[in-house]
């Protein structure tokens, strides 16, 4: 389909079975697409995979925009259950979304927006809203083409906001899932619209190894792509995700399978160091078969070795010494809960040239009795308390507190965990012994921690709390200020409660010091115990700005004491 005809159908879009709405500003060619799909399994790193895309035409000097597509009828991912969905990761602007945008920023070292994530929810509330306002003209909303055209404007606006070279666009779930089929369709229908040169379908599937059979088996592999291949989305190229390096018979198998070329069929086994991945899809040869695909003159971009170099400094190759981590959380079941903390351990890793084991603690085992905190904390470097709600492991969480602070332990708070430091200085030094949060104890005499002043007349879950980035102004002759050195700093924030202004005075009394507060506002933003080995607690998420080699100086600090 030429510009032209595109354009003419946009015109007629309200009654027409194309119902093509196109941007202003949006020229058919000017941007490439390149859709990445799942199947077979989920959670085999479509993620990991379309970061590292990102990273691979980067490299190479193209501007890449990537988009997370979710199947999932939230309007964003702020009430989700991390147990259900993993971490919450938190944009600039404010933005709940999926833990992908945090590897996209990551790897590509970009802030995100909202337009980089969709959601079935925001697509349907849109189109119900449309149509309230009679904006389909008395038309019979559908599937097709209405979703559809209304998930193509949402990928062409991306383009035409981001002016990006290239858009990724990773369709969250597996394909044959009933939630994601429009996704998937209208994917098809952007490649019939825009052309084949213009649009690259890469299948992430899964090859199994039984260990009972000791071989590996492509079948699921060549069912899952007959399932996509029915829904009219030929892949250019596959790759194959596997424990171990992918046999040649075995891609041989899916190249004949799938009608795609050999050399479009990338075998990706496991690796122990995140890092490498985007360098080992170099050698294989993704980012050519990618060029190949969409008709792009590889002669005509930029060739260095900033990828080598990067994967090198983000590679530990003799680390100097091994210290442990602990994190003190109600989430340690799912290890994707906290991914960023993670991820912020890591790029300290390189930055020091350690290694960092972590050692997960269930806050509820504390709390019921079930252990002991100084049996859970014994051979700990330094703890970590990250972000969460609700009343469950909320004691066990401020035991942790209590015992690094006292036996001189290297802590970190973060969120949650700041506030959890406050009640325990609370109950152990000023001798406030039921001081509490409101939000576990509304009907606590000594409310340390209160709602923010905006928060108040909030109800509902859903958009309640302060979110996005705010600038917090920084003391000078602070812990806070030798780990940023500077007077204002930029950071993420997730919350709905506060440190209560009227116990400020109280606390700095006692020897603790809030080295960061809200510029306008009196909202307390950082503390630090300044005779301790490091105490710190932040109101904001640290873990969510730090990137590789550039690791966030919160956890700089941590592990710098800890070493």
């Amino acid at each position: 389909m030429g510009e032209k005809q595109l354009s003419e159908l946009s015109k007629k879009t309200v009654d027409s079975e194309f119902f093509t709405l196109i941007p202003d500003g949006y020229k058919k060619g000017k941007v490439k697409y390149v859709v990445i799909t799942g199947s077979v399994i989920s959670g085999i790193g479509k993620g990991t995979v379309t970061s590292s895309i990102a990273k691979l035409l980067e490299e190479r000097g193209l501007k890449v925009s990537p988009m997370k597509a979710e199947a999932y009828y939230n309007v964003d991912a702020g009430t989700l259950n991390p147990f259900r969905h993993g971490e919450v990761f938190v944009l600039d602007d404010g933005t709940e979304t999926d833990m992908d945008l945090g590897s996209y920023e990551r790897f590509i070292d970009r802030n995100l927006t909202k337009e980089n994530y969709l959601t079935t929810g925001k697509i349907l509330s849109e189109i119900i809203e449309k149509e309230r306002a009679g904006k389909y003209l008395g038309r019979d909303v559908q599937f097709i083409p209405h979703v559809t055209g209304e998930t193509k404007k949402y990928f062409r606006q991306l383009a035409v906001d981001s002016r990006a070279d290239v858009v990724l666009i990773e369709i969250g779930g597996t394909v044959g899932d009933y939630e994601n089929m429009y996704l998937l369709e209208a994917a098809r229908q952007l490649r019939y619209e825009e052309g084949e040169e213009n649009v690259c379908f890469i299948n992430l599937t899964y090859i199994f190894e039984p260990k009972t059979l000791g071989e590996q088996k492509s079948k699921a592999a060549q069912l899952g792509i007959k399932k996509m291949i029915e829904m009219g989305l030929m892949p250019d190229i596959v790759i194959c995700r596997s424990e171990n390096p992918v046999h040649d018979n075995i891609r041989e198998k899916i190249s004949v399978f799938s009608n795609v070329p050999l050399n479009r069929v990338i075998g990706l086994h496991d690796s122990e160091n995140f890092y490498q991945i985007p360098l080992m899809l170099k050698e294989k040869g993704l980012d050519k078969a990618i060029f190949e695909s969409l008709k792009i003159e590889e002669k005509k971009l930029q060739n260095n070795n900033s990828l080598e170099k990067w994967t090198e400094a983000m590679t530990v190759k003799n680390p100097k010494k091994k210290i442990t981590i602990g994190i003190a959380g109600k989430y340690t079941g799912l290890k994707d809960s906290y991914i960023s903390i993670i991820k912020a351990l890591e790029h300290c890793e390189a930055e020091f040239k350690v290694k960092i084991e972590v050692k997960w603690i269930e806050a509820t085992e504390i709390e019921t009795g079930k252990k002991k905190v100084e049996d859970v904390i014994k051979g700990v470097d330094g703890l970590i308390v990250p972000g969460g709600y609700g009343k469950r492991g909320a004691e066990g969480k401020i035991e942790c507190v209590k015992y690094c602070r006292e036996k001189n332990i290297p802590f970190l708070g973060i969120c949650y965990g700041l506030q959890m430091a406050l009640i325990e200085f609370a109950r152990n030094v000023l001798g406030k012994e039921d001081a509490n949060t409101i939000e576990i104890d509304s009907e606590t005499k000594q409310p340390v921690i209160c709602l923010l002043p905006d928060q108040k007349k909030i109800e509902g879950l859903g958009g309640n709390n302060r979110l996005g980035g705010f600038d917090i102004k920084v003391k000078e002759n602070t812990i806070a200020f030798k780990l940023y050195g500077k007077n204002t700093i930029r950071e993420r924030f997730r919350h709905r409660y506060e440190c209560n202004p009227e116990f400020i005075k109280e606390f700095e009394e006692k020897g603790m010091v809030f080295s960061g507060k809200s510029p306008k506002v009196d909202i307390m933003q950082i503390l630090e115990l300044p005779k301790h080995k490091f105490f710190l607690g932040t109101q904001f998420h640290p873990e969510l700005t730090s990137r590789p080699l550039k690791p966030s100086p919160c956890f700089k600090g941590l592990i710098k004491a800890c070493l």
